[in-house]
């Protein structure tokens, strides 16, 4: 359910609204003065991702991650 913002068009109080996307409302009544309260287009929260798997960090194995060192490995090698 996302969270909806208003603002007071009498006193310019800005709040917040949780409600379901079906049940919102366009104006509301402002707890601070009584006044009609309108719905703000804002830019909202983006996403959040929590818990592991969402880091390149998350998804290496075991020595996978050593493939330059592995590479410098193989050139001195070769140099010999």
């Amino acid at each position: 359910m996302p969270i909806y913002e208003y603002r007071c068009s009498k006193c310019g109080h800005v709040f917040e609204r949780f409600e379901s996307i079906r049940n919102y409302s366009q104006t509301l009544e402002c707890p601070v003065c009584g006044e009609t309260a309108h719905l703000m287009i804002s830019g909202g929260n983006g996403l959040i991702f929590k818990g592991s798997g969402f880091y390149i960090t998350d998804y290496k194995k075991n020595g996978a991650g050593n493939s330059q060192s592995q590479k410098s490995e193989n050139k001195d090698k070769s140099s010999d």
